[in-house]
């Protein structure tokens, strides 16, 4: 290209399409140097300078400096230092002659040139709506295709709203107006990219939002939704007034606002619940009107039991468990539902052998464990540092007998300390012989996977999303833990 054209391109598309002139002389020096390397090696790495104010340009070919005796050391993408005063490892840039484009490379430049403006004048188009990201915005439908409903949101802007973004049963045609939310997302290959979702948790705060003054006035809060789009949806919500009634003012006059939110989702059931720093409560709070009867936590592993009646147990479930369902992950625990009869049953298995481990560890009889028990003391380390006189009063015992059982309890709790310190040894062996490090092992255990059987139990998909290592390794290393399984 002569440099007259040059810079009557630039200035051209620069008009035309609102761009500055430094991206369309990038895109210029990228479509030169793509249709240059056809002239060299196919290794060949090239860069073009286009001097701005003349629109004259060089072409500079860079190669790797590495000694000759390296086996991927090649003459045309490698220098040796000798050759080029470098250190291995450094790059070689020399200037090389211009090509002389024919029809051909023109027309490849071109393309080249086109595609960089096209995605320089996206991302100058992304850049206006980084700041309304997950935001809600209105739009008419252009174009139906068998993926993707494409949305203008503005002069000459479009979006795409993808099928599996709208709610079941929703159809849209040309013309029609659509609320929805924005998502700008990064898509390997094609950039980032302006995308609208109806199903995503945001439609539902944002048209609460909306129809609720007290949110934007931050006295209410929306703490938390978990969603099953077109279907149903629970929130939790905040007052940061004590007048004020966050659900009441959610729920609006005889219903209006949520009603007006319901109506927008193809009416989707919304459930307002008050939240609560404590998560029972919370739990309690999202399974309403079902009552809970009692909750049984694991904080280690972040999950509760919950007893329900019978009365309440369809109810607390939900229909093919959906109430559960939202409700655990709203809180973001993994919630567990019995009937309260088995609680009771678990509760009665569980003090057997709770009082079958005391019989055991100090020698005394069942009357003298179920008192312990009956006391809250039901471990030997809550045992041994009792006070005297509360063990002397809920046994009947001397106080000889007490310090007896007490120097038994010690001895007990260290044996028992000492065989966690010991399994959690053998965990670590274990996990090491499969061939993971002290990093991938510190990764394994924040997922709750600490032992041999826990990595069997894992697919290769599963152990992929929490450490980065090659597939054929991991399904290496699942086959290698699952060995225990087939020995005699």
């Amino acid at each position: 290209m002569k440099s007259i054209e040059i810079l009557a391109v630039v200035e051209s598309v620069s008009n035309e399409k609102g761009l500055e002139e430094e991206v369309i002389f990038n895109a210029i020096e990228a479509a030169i140097a793509s249709a240059s390397v056809r002239h060299f090696h196919e290794d060949a790495e090239l860069q073009v300078e286009i001097d701005r104010n003349e629109g004259t340009y060089k072409t500079f070919r860079f190669f790797n400096v590495t000694n000759a005796s390296d086996p991927e050391f090649h003459p045309e993408s490698h220098k040796t230092p000798e050759e080029t005063n470098l250190s291995e490892g450094e790059l070689f840039k020399t200037e090389v002659e211009n090509v002389a484009f024919g029809r051909i490379e023109t027309q490849a430049a071109r393309q080249v040139m086109m595609q960089k403006v096209r995605e320089a004048e996206r991302e100058n188009i992304v850049s206006v709506y980084r700041s309304q990201n997950n935001s809600l915005l209105s739009g008419v439908v252009k174009r139906v295709t068998r993926d993707n409903i494409i949305v203008e949101i503005n002069n000459d802007v479009e979006a795409i709203l993808p099928r599996d973004q709208l709610l079941p049963g929703e159809i849209y045609k040309l013309n029609d107006r659509i609320r929805a939310v924005l998502q700008i997302k990064e898509i390997e290959g094609r950039g980032a990219q302006i995308l609208l979702s109806r199903s995503c948790p945001e439609m539902v705060t944002e048209l609460f939002r909306i129809e609720v003054p007290e949110i934007n006035e931050d006295i209410i809060e929306i703490r938390g939704i978990a969603r099953d789009p077109g279907s149903r949806s629970k929130i939790s919500v905040k007052t940061n007034d004590g007048r004020i009634d966050p659900v009441g003012a959610c729920v609006g006059m005889r219903g209006s606002r949520v009603q007006a939110v319901s109506n927008e989702l193809g009416n989707e059931r919304i459930d307002i619940i008050v939240y609560d720093d404590n998560p029972a409560q919370m739990v309690i709070n999202a399974l309403a009107p079902a009552k809970v009867e009692s909750i049984t936590m694991d904080e280690d592993a972040r999950s509760m039991e919950l007893a329900v009646n019978e009365e309440n147990l369809a109810m607390a479930i939900g229909s093919r468990g959906q109430n559960i369902r939202l409700a655990s992950r709203l809180v973001g625990w993994e919630l567990n539902i019995i009937s309260s009869e088995e609680a009771k049953a678990k509760e009665v298995v569980l003090e057997t052998e709770i009082q079958a481990k005391l019989m055991e560890g100090l020698n005394i009889s069942e009357d003298i464990a179920e008192k312990l028990v009956n006391e809250g003391l039901s471990t030997f380390d809550a045992i041994t540092y009792a006070d005297d006189q509360v063990l002397v009063s809920c046994t009947g015992l001397s106080a000889e007998e007490v310090e007896n059982i007490k120097t038994l309890s010690a001895d007990a709790a260290l044996m028992e300390a000492m065989g966690e310190l010991t399994a959690e040894e053998d965990n670590l062996s274990a996990l090491q012989d499969l061939g993971f490090s002290d990093e991938q092992i510190e990764l394994l255990a924040e997922n709750k996977i600490k032992t041999l059987d826990d990595v069997a139990e894992l697919a290769v998909d599963e152990l992929l999303d929490i450490i980065k290592i090659d597939s054929n390794i991991a399904s290496d290393i699942i086959m290698k833990a699952r060995a225990s399984w087939f020995e005699n």
